[in-house]
């Protein structure tokens, strides 16, 4: 467990933070697909702030690398797998990282163009695994 009470207060600022951006993005994204593609301004401050989540649960995952001394990951993917690998999360999570990783990288590094279907996806139908990284990790905080 997490010994270090500084350390615990980040990781629950994080989710603070984490919880402030989806309550946003609650508030701003669109009902439909259509309304979606169509408002530019919303697309992109959904799109936004979708990242900056993303961002926020890899900086509590590396906070609790850091923590627990795992060892400095290789990337990305090897800190999802090194918190599977200690039960910190499950594997359906660490795979659910994974896919948002790759979203996020798409949104800021625009390895391809943003695909509004799959972003309109996120938005109506994945925001509850932000939920669920929750709660994996205060499970585990405990």
């Amino acid at each position: 467990m997490v010994n270090n009470k500084l350390n615990k207060e980040r990781i629950l600022a994080k989710f603070d933070e984490l919880e402030r951006y989806l309550e946003e993005l609650e508030q701003i994204k669109p009902t439909e697909l259509n309304e979606y593609k169509s408002l530019i301004e919303k697309k992109r401050a959904c799109e936004r702030l979708l990242q900056i989540s993303i961002e926020t649960i890899i900086d509590i995952c590396n906070i609790l690398i850091s923590n627990l001394k795992l060892g400095l990951p290789a990337d990305e993917e090897d800190t999802f797998q090194k918190l599977e690998n200690k039960k910190i999360i499950s594997k359906k999570m660490a795979d659910t990282l994974s896919n948002m990783k790759g979203f996020r990288n798409i949104l800021v590094h625009k390895y391809g163009i943003v695909d509004d279907e799959l972003a309109f996806e996120m938005l109506s139908e994945k925001l509850e695994d932000f939920e669920k990284f929750k709660d994996e990790i205060l499970r585990f905080l405990k």
